[in-house]
């Protein structure tokens, strides 16, 4: 990537009384993102359905630079959470936001943040498909719109063209998963330390993104931890750990739980997984060669533990994550 790169463009669509800190992710998030030489990836511009101030929900008022003609031109559209009523109470939606929604471009990708999948789903764009908001607001969501296949219990879903996020903070990990998606885990990471937040978060979803590696001076298991990513493609074993510890393999592996909620071989095999991921981003290596890098053994065995871990197999993680 040089400097007469094409930025991809990104129109986040506020919505009266629009949720403010949502609102504030995407230009902050994806407009740190750029290339090595500081060339930005990402046009991100803030519209409303007018240029009319727009009332945020907690006592402040802003004014977008664009009115919803932007919508057409733009490749990816973000939706922060809001408090919009009809969406959120009735299913529906105002003929002013449906008619804006319309002139979003055929294969145009559409992504929203919290209760912004509110405006997605009363737009029928979530009917059959699967689906996350803000897990205080499931039970009044599946009410309203039960086609929708919801999951609170997830960060984020990426559905291809439609990516839904759950609520506050979760637009963060959206958003590194869009750069991470359009333009590598590089440029992720690069974001996320600007921006001063961790470029992943564990939890129940298939992120792709990168663990950062423990300080090495920490206290507790961290200094292991940090020994073992080091030398992935080794037999590395629960004793080894505790040994290079300096604890018994009972202390060990009842401080590591307590440290990063897994149980040492849990934890191992994630990280395998993982590095299994940034080799297929980021080199040729054939598939057989990156199980062997990351110590999962076989191709055979890393196209299970991919499957299990992401839901894809390595060529179409590679296809799809790879890159340039």
């Amino acid at each position: 990537m040089t400097g007469s790169v094409v930025p991809h463009r990104v129109a986040v669509l506020a919505l009266e009384p629009v949720v403010g800190f949502d609102l504030t992710i995407p230009p902050t998030v994806l407009g740190e993102a750029t290339t090595a030489d500081g060339t930005r990836l990402y046009d991100v511009k803030v519209c409303g359905l007018t240029t009319a101030p727009i009332r945020a929900g907690l006592g402040f008022s802003l004014t977008p630079d664009h009115g919803s003609e932007i919508l057409a031109e733009a490749d990816t559209v973000i939706i922060p959470g809001t408090y919009i009523s009809q969406p959120r109470h009735e299913g529906t939606l105002p003929d002013d936001l449906a008619a804006a929604l319309a002139t979003i471009r055929p294969g145009t990708r559409i992504a929203s943040i919290c209760t912004g999948a509110f405006v997605l789903a009363a737009a029928g764009l979530l009917d059959g498909r699967p689906a996350t908001t803000h897990w205080q607001r499931a039970d009044l969501f599946r009410a309203l719109y039960p086609k929708v296949l919801l999951d609170e219990d997830l960060l984020f879903i990426d559905d291809g063209d439609i990516i839904t996020s759950a609520g506050l903070a979760a637009g963060v990990d959206l958003c590194l998963h869009l750069i991470r998606r359009d333009f590598g885990s590089e440029v992720a990471n690069r974001s996320a330390r600007h921006c001063v937040v961790a470029p992943w978060r564990d939890g129940g979803q298939s992120q792709f993104i990168e663990r950062v590696v423990p300080d090495e001076g920490s206290d507790g298991t961290a200094p292991t931890r940090a020994w073992v990513l080091q030398r992935l493609s080794d037999e590395i074993t629960l004793g080894a750990m505790a040994a290079h510890s300096k604890m018994s393999v009972r202390t060990f592996s009842r401080r590591f739980k307590a440290e990063t909620g897994q149980s040492p071989g849990n934890w191992l095999l994630q990280q395998r997984v993982r590095h299994a991921c940034h080799l297929l981003e980021t080199t040729g290596l054939s598939v057989d060669r990156i199980a062997e890098a990351a110590g999962l053994g076989t191709a055979a065995s890393l196209r299970h533990h991919l499957r299990t871990e992401v839901g894809i197999p390595p060529l179409a993680y590679r296809k799809t994550f790879r890159a340039g």
